[in-house]
């Protein structure tokens, strides 16, 4: 059993405050710009080979009164699974590791995840040590699990169980340069920090 992604990326997107949002190559950046054309708080991390939480680690421990959600897909994840004992090592109560598991390779033409069906994602992040994980297949669930998941102050990791999107999506219309400029300087009006020279 498994949710829309739109469906379950729209939820997300109403039920964010203010948290700052990390996103991934393929899916999850796609379909969070198509939803929310979000521009200050979200960095879309292409190309990001399974680095989108470490990059979130980073900021997550820069600004420990900011909360971060971080998203990473499947594929991304059997890359470096080992991400999961940085994160422990961490344990950083602000950030929210965010795993898309639509048991597919979403940025390279929905390529099956080898032994993808099989694999417990949740489980393994439960044997990793992460104290807060959750595992959501239907929106409703989502829904009345929100607060334990996402609002914990333990680090947490959330498995979104998804059907791979219905169409495909256009990528963040902007290049990487001009990406890190626009999300360095919302950071420093946010926080009166500078960021970048």
């Amino acid at each position: 059993m498994a949710m829309p992604i739109e469906a379950c990326f729209s939820l997300l997107a109403r039920e964010r405050q203010d948290e700052i949002v990390v996103t991934s190559a393929g899916n999850s950046s796609e379909v969070w710009w198509e939803l929310t054309r979000e521009l200050e708080s979200t960095f879309y991390l292409e190309a990001s080979m399974s680095l989108s939480t470490m990059f979130a680690a980073g900021m997550a421990l820069s600004y420990p009164k900011a909360r971060f959600w971080a998203f990473l897909g499947d594929g991304a994840f059997v890359m470096n699974p080992g991400l999961l004992f940085v994160e422990r090592e961490l344990s950083l109560p602000n950030l929210v590791t965010i795993l898309v598991a639509n048991r597919c390779y979403g940025a390279t033409g929905a390529v099956d995840l080898p032994l993808g069906a099989e694999i417990d994602f949740a489980a393994i992040a439960r044997a990793a040590g992460i104290p807060n994980v959750h595992r959501f297949a239907s929106v409703e669930a989502l829904r009345n699990g929100f607060d334990a998941a996402f609002r914990a102050s333990q680090p947490t990791t959330v498995v979104l169980e998804l059907d791979p999107p219905e169409r495909h999506y256009e990528s963040p219309p902007f290049d990487g340069p001009e990406l890190k400029y626009r999300f360095g300087r919302a950071l420093e009006r946010r926080f009166e920090r500078t960021v970048l020279p």
